[in-house]
């Protein structure tokens, strides 16, 4: 292995008064740019000193290393990997959209006001909902703007005692801690062994909170990929004690085109517009989590908002918002002040939302139809395929993704996280390993539906070799990954004694 490619960082490939740049002669003089000396560093920044080529180098090897689903298939559970069309990039590169300000007037970009506004169409359509916001800017901040919905309805109805939400204890961990951040409480509700909510543990705990429940959030199909079928009576149950449903839109991917959550009951839904709808995510962003609302709860939506105004046929940004203020049940009554208010900055990432808009209209109306049944297709397609192989907890029909609770010939002493270090010797992204908790040695995978059957029965053939490895040659799959730049690491030394600052050893002089 080369380290100068791979092992080197930036900082140890430095060489004392080496110089990548030129800057041009101050035209203006020295003292008119001159900084304060009460703004001036003390000592020199300590920066790596290297010439250009070194610096391209160095950074083209790192991006070598890094993986993603235009390299190779990326079966992370629980995620929707999805491939990005290039036509998506293309478009949120256009001059006009990327140069758009925040500040700049409504009058010169009602175009990108028109784009919102369809966007937000094309989302209640999709989920059988009224009306939707594209302000929150990732999907746990969608959940908190969601709660903070069901929240303020709850206190324009002088309601104010419901404080509790209903989670299933194998929700997505965002889920608790939203609501906890919208300061409401966490009422556990027990799961069966496939995942689904056990509706007799709902119906005691709505016994025993019923007037203080707020709403009940649940995430369809669930964490193990299971469709939730007794949604119509959990729904009932619920809001005949006055609380909400929301729904976690994370999985909502095999959804399109079969069912809406609307439909099913749901007054509060979001949506993770960089999963289901292609762009891709991770590492901190780019993000974005529109929340829809049933009828009647429109005006509870955060400001500022797009709305057109068909007098003057053009889009305006209202800033405020007034809310009906039902005087029981859900009749109306008087106007007030909304409390919601902002939740973010602007409209959220528009970038995010162009490339959600191309893929809608790329996709159509009749093809958007096939993603939620081609996505079920490729992962019942390897759960069945590998099942003779692999320990298969839950029996049945998958959505979007399965969980294999490790090999079934548990004689080997093989561990899943053994099973995904050696995936990566053949070229592929793990899965998700070791969630949900239900299972000891969990194993989460999702193809998504743009992954195609060769793709598909290669994945599949090097799981089974991977299996025949671990009955032949343990140790060959205990001590991989073998072929990539870096092999096992010590985790629990890493957690234990953290190296959080960089100590410049043996760097060239």
């Amino acid at each position: 292995m080369n380290r100068e490619l791979y092992g080197n960082l930036i900082f140890e490939l430095s060489k004392k008064g080496r110089k990548g740049y030129s800057l041009p002669k101050n035209e203006y003089g020295y003292k008119t740019s001159e900084l304060p000396q009460n703004l001036r560093r003390e000592q020199d920044a300590e920066l790596p000193e290297c010439d250009e080529l070194t610096v391209v180098r160095h950074y083209t090897n790192l991006s070598h290393n890094n993986f993603g689903v235009n390299d190779g298939f990326y079966p992370l559970g629980s995620c929707t990997m999805k491939y990005n069309p290039a036509i998506n990039e293309e478009i949120a590169a256009i001059k006009e959209f990327a140069g758009l300000h925040p500040l700049q007037d409504v009058s010169t970009c009602q175009w990108a006001l028109n784009i919102y506004n369809d966007v937000q169409k094309a989302l209640a359509e999709l989920t059988g909902l009224s009306e939707f916001t594209l302000n929150p800017c990732a999907g746990a901040h969608g959940e908190l703007t969601g709660l903070m919905v069901i929240r303020s309805y709850h206190q324009s109805r002088q309601d104010e005692q419901r404080t509790k939400v209903i989670i299933p204890d194998s929700a997505h961990g965002t889920n608790p801690a939203s609501a906890a951040v919208c300061g409401l409480e966490i009422v556990e509700v027990k799961s069966l062994a496939d995942g689904t909510v056990d509706v007799d543990s709902l119906k005691e705990v709505i016994a025993a909170h019923g007037n203080e429940i707020a709403a009940m959030m649940m995430t369809n199909p669930n964490t193990v990929g299971m469709f939730e079928k007794r949604i119509p009576e959990i729904a009932q149950l619920v809001h005949d004690c006055g609380g909400l449903m929301y729904y976690d839109g994370a999985n909502l991917n095999p959804m399109l085109g079969i069912a809406r959550p609307g439909d099913m009951g749901f007054d509060v839904m979001h949506i993770n517009l960089h999963k289901t709808f292609s762009t891709p995510h991770g590492g901190g962003g780019p993000g974005s989590g529109p929340v829809g609302v049933r009828q009647g709860l429109e005006p509870f939506l955060p400001t500022p908002r797009v709305v057109f105004d068909e007098e003057q046929n053009t889009f305006t940004i209202h800033q405020t918002s007034t809310i009906a203020s039902p005087s029981g049940g859900r009749s109306e009554g008087a106007s007030h002040p909304s409390p919601l208010g902002s939740i973010g900055n602007f409209f959220g990432n528009f970038g995010v939302v162009l490339k959600a808009y191309a893929y809608i209209l790329s996709l159509g109306r009749e093809n958007i139809k096939m993603v939620g049944p081609l996505a079920t297709l490729n992962a019942n397609y390897i759960k069945e395929s590998l099942k003779d192989l692999y320990e298969l907890p839950i029996k049945g029909e998958c959505k979007h993704e399965f969980v294999f609770d490790g090999l079934k010939d548990k004689s080997t002493g093989v561990t899943t996280m053994d099973i995904a270090k050696r995936l990566l010797d053949y070229g592929y992204h793990a899965p998700t390993i070791y969630f949900p908790l239900l299972f000891h040695e969990a194993m989460m995978i999702e193809p998504t539906e743009t992954e195609s059957k060769e793709t598909i029965d290669a994945f599949i053939q090097v799981m089974r070799t991977i299996a025949q490895e671990a009955k032949e040659n343990p140790e060959l799959v205990k001590t991989a990954p073998h072929n990539t730049p870096i092999g096992r690491v010590d985790d629990v030394l890493a957690a234990k004694q953290p190296v959080l600052t960089f100590k410049q050893i043996g760097a060239r002089d």
